[in-house]
């Protein structure tokens, strides 16, 4: 059974009351509507979070066999956990997906807990699948270069062509995902020296513009036969709607393929690119942070290891105890 906590005021017996008898859809649904309203969640994400947890109310469904009440749900042991996990990779999951999905039953629980003050004991001793750390795939300079030539060169119409060059030159120079360059509007431009970016979590960062972008989204802009408005998307499709991840997804593809480069050459690379290289080149990891918007440094940390030689001639230069061994490293 949930624990039931101790001495209470009105309003809190009260939503324990509401929390004992309410149904496990009915919880859930009043949790999705909690990350759109309180925590402005993404229509996507409110739409994953459903999926995944969805998924774990069918499974215990079945496997308590009847439907669950929230009372229920919070009384489930580990071995019930358990068995929702093996199910879920039975069935193919990954165990990235499956830590993914795991976070989000937490996450579930603990709107749970501040409700409705339900505890669920059993979930706490649950372990999530162990995961390889999986480095960043930058493409290189060389590579990167190559790119931003070939962008503007893939035989469509003039502004088709300055429209990719420019998106291109964003994703590098500025190291956005590919969700935030599209998500830019009319309001945007001219570029400004500096942009304000909303990214994952609404966090907002301010990322500098090279001239060699502002100069690429500019010359896109002259040619584009679409009216630019202020909410108007800035990338537009061939029929003037807005341009689509899978377009671009696809013009990476035509490019890698013409450029024989292999299949990690994604939009994303560009952005693991654009970290990668500034740290090559004497950025520290705190400013890199900063720029891709990385809520916690030990996210951006993984773009050391990419660069280890950096790293040690760094070292070398700096630390007091190599005095005399830099020029070996």
């Amino acid at each position: 059974m949930p624990q039931l906590p101790g001495p209470r005021d009105g309003k809190a017996d009260d939503a324990l009351a509401e929390g004992l008898t309410i149904s496990a859809a009915s919880a859930l649904a009043l949790y999705l509507d909690h990350l759109a309203g309180e925590r402005r969640a993404s229509a996507r994400t409110i739409e994953a979070y459903g999926r995944d947890l969805g998924g774990f109310l069918t499974f215990m469904t079945d496997h308590l066999a009847e439907m669950p009440d929230l009372r229920a749900l919070c009384a489930l042991k580990a071995a019930d956990y358990r068995a929702w996990m093996a199910a879920r990779r039975r069935n193919g999951l990954s165990a990235r997906s499956l830590a993914r999905e795991l976070s989000a039953v937490r996450g579930f629980f603990r709107y749970v807990q501040r409700r409705w003050g339900l505890d669920a004991p059993g979930l706490l001793v649950v372990e999530g699948p162990k995961l390889p750390r999986s480095k960043p795939k930058p493409v290189s300079e060389e590579a990167a270069a190559r790119l931003l030539d070939e962008a503007g060169l893939c035989g469509g119409e003039a502004w088709v062509e300055a429209r990719d060059a420019a998106l291109v030159a964003l994703l590098y120079g500025c190291g956005l995902r590919l969700s935030e360059a599209l998500s830019l509007t009319g309001a945007d431009t001219p570029l400004p020296q500096s942009l304000r970016i909303t990214g994952k979590g609404s966090k907002t960062r301010i990322v500098p513009v090279l001239p060699a972008v502002r100069a690429a989204v500019e010359t896109y802009t002259s040619l584009c036969p679409f009216e630019r408005t202020k909410d108007a998307p800035l990338f537009r499709a061939a029929r003037g709607g807005p341009l689509g991840p899978r377009a671009v997804q696809k013009l990476m593809q035509t490019l890698r393929s013409r450029l024989g480069l292999g299949p990690s050459a994604t939009p994303h690379a560009l952005r693991h690119a654009f970290a990668t290289h500034l740290l090559a080149h004497g950025a520290d990891l705190r400013s890199i942070q900063e720029l891709l918007g990385h809520a916690s440094l030990s996210t951006t940390q993984v773009y050391a290891d990419i660069e280890p030689a950096r790293l040690m001639a760094v070292h070398a230069a700096a630390h007091p105890r190599s005095r005399g061994r830099a020029r070996t490293i």
